[in-house]
Formats: C-alpha cells, structure tokens, sequence
C-alpha cells in the first residue's frame, strides 16, 4: 500500500509548473500596475484641483494634465491587451516635452492623445449589464472617467479651433475604438444580420448629426438660424446650459443598449463603439472659455438624463421585439443573461 501511495505523495510534493508560478506572479504585477495607475490619476486630479484653487505654481494644472494622461495611457493598455509600461512611459514623456517646448502643435497633438485616450478608456471599462439600471450605472462610470480625462484635456492649456479639435478627437476615438471591438467582437463575421443594422444605423446618426449641423450653421439662412440661436439663448438665460443632441440621441442610448446586449450577445460591443459620442463631449466640455464650471456641468446633466430616458425605451423595445413576453419572463430571461467577460480591471484581450 505504501508503494502504491509513494507516486501519489511524489505527484502531491512535485513544484508547481512553470505556466502556474506564472499565473501566481502575474497577479501582483497586475495589480501594482493598476495601484500605479491610480496614483497618477488621484495626483493629477489633486494637481488639477489645486490649479483651480489658484495655489501652486502655474504649472501645476500642466503637470497634473501630464500625469492623468500618462495613467489613462497605461490603463487603456492593460484593459485592451497592450504594454501599460511602455505606453504609459511614452505618453509621459511626449507629454512633459510638449508643456515644457510649448510648441502649439505638439501641444495640439497632445491634448488630442489625451482626449482620444480618455473617450476610449471611458468606454472600455464598462462591463455588461443584464439589466436596465446596471446599465445606467456603467453609462455613469463611463463619463466620470471622461469628466476626470476632461480635467487633463483643459490643464494641457491647447490652442486650437474647438470645432476641429472637437471633431479630430470624436473621429480618432470612433476609429480606435472600432479597431479594439473589431477584435473584442470576433471580426466582421461576428457582426451578424443584427448587428450589421445597428452599425448603419449608429453610423448614419452620427455622420447625419455632425454634418446637419456643420451645414446648419455654416449655410443656413438667417430666417433659419435667428430662431435656433434665440432657443439656445433663452437655454442658457433660464436654465442654465444647452443639452448637446449627439450626447442625448447618440451616445448615452449607444452605450447603454450596448452594455445591456453585451450581457447577452458580443455584438453588444459594436453598439458600445456609438459610445464615444458621448464620453469624446464630456471629456472636451471644458475645452471652451465661455463655458463655465457649472454650465459644462448642466451641460451634461441636460445630456445625460433624455439619453437615459430614450435608452431605457430603445431596450425595452429590443426586449419585446427579440426577448421573451412578460415582466416575470423578462426577470428569467435576466437571471440567465451572464454572458462571461473579463473584470473591468482585467484585460479584456
């Protein structure tokens, strides 16, 4: 008996493989990495605060600037597969030559990095949500972290058109984030029939927003235009701000219904790409000087609330046309849509 159980003692004493001492040291590394990250943002944002308060030296907001996006680089690449040191590293760098040699066009394509990083990242660390209210909440995750981005966009001190830094940005985030779900979605095979609808859809409303309005304000007549300027007038007098349309229609219903399918299906990641709609204005909100604290804050409040609203309806849709009927069916159907995906602090490739 004691032969027999000798191979079982040797197999119970053996070294643990190289694949398992692996898997033991990566988690440590993983999570100094993100606890290294966090730092820099938390000291940024500090920096960035103090700049604000007018206490500090005056590079203080260029600084933290530097140093929110040098961890939001980082992030990015961890979340997405990538090398966070090397990419965190180099975003740090090329962001501290660009404030110190103050060239408007280095520091142009700076703050653009930032903006571009900050809308992705945003919507990268969302995770799904089987239900309505988990999805408002990664909506709300997904603009604080472009509200804290939004901090650096402005602390960078950029001289540039808003109107083209607004569209460069919103254009760099759509096709980086539709490289990332190109992958995370198994490729265009993966779109599928439904899919495919909603990438047309999706992409018609953003091209057809943008350039109604580019077209609108550039050519239209002034029988046209006096009304709207009148609305946007009487807006900002009595409440405050004017709601941005593209956040409302496009992006906060994107990344929610987004979030609300991925739990089922990975196609929901295709709809997460509209996302950027709305994370790419919050993190530039701040960027115009006439745009006051609390104005860029009502600005995404009014955004925020009718995107939510006009979400929640667009899923119930979606549920009734493709899910089961009835309220206790619908709460079945919820239990069992766990459709398995990294944590949000683990990479997703």
């Amino acid at each position: 008996m004691s032969s027999r159980s000798a191979p079982g003692k040797r197999a119970a004493e053996r070294p643990p493989s190289r694949l398992a001492r692996a898997g033991v040291a990566r988690r440590p590394r993983a999570g100094s990495l993100w606890g290294v990250v966090a730092v820099l943002v938390v000291v940024g944002f500090l920096a960035e605060l103090l700049s604000i308060a007018e206490f500090g030296p005056q590079w203080l907001d260029q600084a933290g600037a530097v140093a929110i996006t040098g961890g939001f680089t980082a992030a990015l690449a961890a979340r997405t597969g990538g090398r966070p040191v090397v990419a965190g590293a180099l975003a740090l760098l090329y962001g501290l030559v660009a404030v110190v040699w103050g060239n408007e066009t280095v520091l142009a394509g700076a703050t653009v990095g930032s903006a571009v990083v900050t809308t992705v990242l945003a919507v990268m660390l969302t995770v799904p949500a089987a239900r309505f209210l988990y999805a408002a909440r990664e909506v709300l995750i997904a603009l604080a972290v472009s509200g804290v981005g939004a901090f650096a966009v402005v602390g960078m001190r950029p001289h540039a058109s808003l109107d083209a830094f607004d569209f460069v940005t919103l254009a760099l985030a759509f096709l980086l984030a539709l490289g990332l779900v190109f992958r995370l979605g198994a490729g265009f095979h993966g779109v599928g029939r439904r899919g495919l609808v909603m990438l047309l859809v999706g992409g018609g409303l953003v091209i057809v927003a943008i350039t109604y309005a580019e077209v609108f304000r550039r050519y239209g007549s002034p029988a046209l235009l006096d009304p709207v300027f009148d609305a946007v007038r009487w807006w900002r007098a009595e409440l405050g701000a004017v709601p941005r349309p593209i956040v409302t229609l496009v992006g906060v219903p994107a990344l929610l219904w987004g979030c609300h399918m991925r739990a089922r299906r990975r196609q929901g990641w295709w709809l997460c790409v509209f996302g950027v709609a709305a994370t790419s204005n919050v993190a530039t909100v701040l960027l115009n000087p006439e745009t006051g604290w609390l104005e860029a804050l009502l600005i995404i409040v009014y955004s925020v609330l009718p995107g939510l609203a006009l979400g929640y309806a667009v899923v119930r849709l979606d549920q009734r046309l493709t899910g089961p009927r009835g309220a206790r069916a619908r709460r079945a159907e919820e239990a069992l849509a766990v459709r398995p995906e990294p944590r949000r602090f683990s990479p997703l490739l």
